[in-house]
């Protein structure tokens, strides 16, 4: 349990950073994923999905809208029925004094966090929000630190993220992550960004050494900590219409790695992914794939991680949902933990 000041009032305020629950991966990890489900959203149950979260405790799996208006669609019964059997319930209207573009969600106890993605025109301020998972209500904002500020020539591009937020193992810690490098950083890099309470339990940020990333138009949409390491997922457009997509594993160092500052400002050189997989080799539609979440189990036990596409709110696109399983190889021991 942490302890922090209530932004208004100033009054102590507990609330907690749950432990996330554990993903498995592949074993040995070229094995890579099996895809075992997939299917359609509807516009009328929501759209422009940008990140997600599995509430295990009601059986609700929740998907944050990037609409300016911000919104969470939520849906009942994952865990039982599979994502053909899930039943839609109303949305969580998100209150907030400002157009916002959420894309990194974590449900935290009573508390919701969210990552606001800046733009420069219209102006709209980048930054790490915290919201009442019960009302909606906004509780407090955090502003992102001051190589991270959107600015003409530096700091994160217009659109170009904070884009994930996830929580780690351990630690109530939150980690965050642009989606495209920051205006003064090399072309194939991505910063990372670890929330840290501090001895009050407010969440303080400190820089981590960047994720590598391949130039020329790929961004990291999403981020999902294991006790085995980090996922991400990359995704690239090319117009009108070719979209691809990767699942990452980034080592677990990559989660604690203070950033070696060289001369030029920048955050210093990347850590290298373990492994990528290609999505849609694995039967995933040709789109927007940006959410990545931990998922229960299948009815046979086997653990499951689902994605989500984000539409755009565009008519030629749609909102897809799909469940992967990590293959495991008869014999195989993953390594262990850190």
């Amino acid at each position: 349990m942490e302890r922090s000041l209530h932004p208004v009032c100033g009054r102590d305020l507990k609330f907690r950073l749950d432990i996330p629950p554990t993903v498995a991966l592949p074993c040995p990890l070229s094995a890579g994923w099996e895809l075992v489900e997939q299917r359609l959203i509807e516009p009328s149950q929501g759209g422009g999905f940008s990140a997600g979260a599995y509430r295990p405790e009601v059986d609700e799996l929740w998907l944050l809208s990037d609409a300016p208006q911000g919104s969470i669609s939520r849906w009942r019964g994952l865990r039982e029925r599979g994502l053909r059997g899930l039943e839609p319930l109303p949305p969580l209207r998100l209150d907030q004094p400002q157009p916002m573009d959420g894309e990194g969600l974590v449900l935290a106890g009573p508390n919701l966090w969210l990552a606001n993605e800046g733009r420069l025109q219209p102006a709209r301020s980048a930054g790490l929000l915290r919201y009442d998972l019960s009302t909606g209500q906004l509780q407090q904002t955090k502003a992102l630190p001051a190589a991270w500020q959107l600015q003409a020539k530096r700091g994160l591009r217009s659109n170009g993220g904070p884009e994930s937020l996830t929580r780690l193992p351990a630690g109530g810690a939150l980690l965050m992550a642009a989606e495209l490098p920051l205006l003064q950083d090399p072309p194939d890099q991505v910063r990372l960004l670890r929330w840290q309470p501090d001895g009050t339990g407010t969440l303080q940020p400190a820089e981590l050494r960047p994720l590598a990333l391949p130039p020329a138009g790929w961004g990291l949409t999403d981020l999902l900590a294991t006790d085995q390491g980090l996922l991400g997922l990359w995704r690239h457009f090319k117009a009108p219409d070719q979209w691809q997509a990767r699942l990452v594993l980034y080592p677990a160092a990559a989660m604690a790695a203070k950033p070696d500052k060289p001369a030029n400002g920048s955050a210093g050189q990347p850590i290298k992914p373990l492994i990528s997989w290609n999505l849609l080799q694995l039967g995933l539609a040709p789109d927007n794939w940006e959410v990545l979440l931990a998922a229960p189990p299948l009815g046979d036990g086997r653990p499951t991680v689902l994605l989500a596409t984000d539409d755009n709110f565009n008519p030629l696109q749609r909102s897809h949902l799909a469940r992967l399983v990590p293959r495991q190889q008869p014999g195989c021991s993953a390594p262990p933990h850190p």
